[in-house]
């Protein structure tokens, strides 16, 4: 094995989990829900309504480009695959996420541009779902066949040592708290003004200069291996990907497996997506605590990421992904019951009860942590099975497959959540579609075969 290779392909992890980590779950999306929750009241809405709204709209935002995604996510990997070249369309991809993430800072405090905002999320969320699609491809290359786990898992673990790291960065440099001040008590950095939100708003570019600087060694240390290149040939392409699709009617556990990925994929992702606006607009909390709440996710999501890779290599990533999924059910009932108040109807006292936070804040931090950990070790160990389900030859297309099965309802789950939402007007019950997700996506791995099936 190239061991600088793999480091090199691990760094993909470490430059873009930010994105996932600052933008879509902790910083950002607290940000935007406290700013579109205060547009609503101020157009005449009361609180509930306007927080009821403001997750609507990011909603319907995720679906768009979700849709997206899973329309040209296969035929990108089999245009990939025929031509036989992957690291243009990482760089390509790259210039989207940068474009998109920056875009972020121009969502202002007062008279927000919400669907502006809403476009560059949706542009720099294409980037990074796309540039993985080929960087997963480069997996089954890089070590034997047994190895394919630990190397998934531990690349997932250092990616969310990554975001930790760039998450603590942006609480104790740039983030304001009420008091004007960063979480250890400084002046935001470059002068930033924490009353136009700029140390919040700085996020963006954040997380786009830290993906260019840690790309570098992606960049540097992965080569393609030496092969056949040939030009794009549109025509062969959706040939390729044509017959693929079809050999699903023969291929039954790459059918169940597929289709079981895709629930439990876009259930997490709308579990990522949506923890932040809960937190900010059903229990109130400010973009600081939601940070906090991100690094204790994260250093979970990476401990729990790299055990993950080990179990993956004892046992094989299926019973993995089957105990991951009925983690994250149980946090999903968990979330439905609770507001500030009670869990189920069972009133939950009033006063601290650790480190200054109440039981609702106190049972949310650990289903944080919980998401963070089932989270990052599903999605190692789901790689990991994909590759069972492929080969070198044929990796992009298969991973576009993939990403087609995770994003060919990634609208789905963030629909099902606006829809609910808007027709209860409750956020909390909201949340409850992603119950029967899960469970769906673990009865359907009954049919999943452990080692997998490869292209004939």
């Amino acid at each position: 094995m190239n061991k600088k290779r793999i480091w090199g392909w691990w760094f993909f992890d470490w430059a873009s989990q930010p994105f996932h980590t600052l933008l879509l779950t902790f910083i950002f999306s607290v940000y935007f829900s406290e700013v579109a929750q205060q547009h609503f009241q101020d157009l005449g809405l009361g609180q509930t309504l306007a927080g009821a709204r403001a997750q609507t709209f990011w909603g319907y935002g995720l679906s768009v480009s979700g849709i997206i995604i899973a329309v040209l996510a296969p035929v990108l990997g089999a245009i990939a695959d025929t031509s036989g070249r992957k690291m243009p369309w990482i760089w390509f991809f790259s210039l989207f996420y940068v474009i998109g993430s920056s875009g972020l800072w121009f969502l202002m405090p007062q008279q927000p541009a919400l669907v502006q905002a809403v476009v560059l999320f949706g542009i720099g969320l294409i980037g990074v779902e796309f540039a993985a699609i080929f960087t997963n491809a480069l997996l089954p290359g890089l070590a034997p066949r047994d190895e394919i786990g630990r190397l998934s898992g531990t690349g997932y673990a250092f990616g969310y040592a990554g975001g930790v790291l760039s998450l603590a960065v942006m609480l104790a440099l740039f983030q304001e708290t009420p008091d004007g001040k960063t979480l250890i008590g400084l002046d935001p950095l470059f002068g930033l003004n924490p009353d136009l939100r700029e140390g919040t708003r700085i996020v963006g570019p954040f997380v786009a200069i830290w993906y260019m600087l840690f790309m570098i060694p992606f960049f540097l240390w992965v080569k393609e291996p030496a092969g056949l290149r040939q030009p794009i040939r549109l025509g062969v392409a959706m040939a390729d990907l044509w017959a693929l699709i079809r050999s699903l009617g023969h291929r039954r556990s790459l059918t169940n497996w597929l289709i079981s990925s895709m629930l439990s994929r876009d259930a997490l992702n709308a579990l990522y997506g949506f923890g932040g606006v809960y937190a900010g607009t059903v229990l109130g909390w400010p973009v600081f605590l939601a940070g906090v709440f991100g690094v204790i996710s994260a250093i979970s999501a990476a401990l729990i990421s790299w055990l993950g890779g080990r179990a993956d290599r004892r046992w094989g990533p299926k019973p993995v992904i089957i105990a991951c999924i009925l983690v994250l059910t149980a946090v999903c009932v968990t979330v439905v019951g609770m507001d500030r108040t009670a869990l189920y109807g069972f009133a939950l006292p009033d006063q601290p009860v650790i480190a200054g936070l109440r039981m609702p804040d106190a049972i949310f931090f650990f289903c944080g942590a919980l998401i963070g950990g089932a989270g990052g070790a599903m999605q190692a160990a789901s790689r990991t099975m994909m590759v069972r389900h492929t080969t070198p030859e044929r990796a992009t297309e298969g991973f576009g497959l993939y990403a087609l099965s995770g994003k060919a309802t990634a609208f789905l789950a963030p629909l099902s959540i606006a829809v609910v939402t808007d027709m209860t007007g409750n956020q909390r019950v909201g949340i409850s579609p992603l119950i029967g997700m899960f469970l769906l996506a673990m009865i359907l791995l009954l049919w999943v075969k452990p080692e997998g099936e490869v292209t004939p």
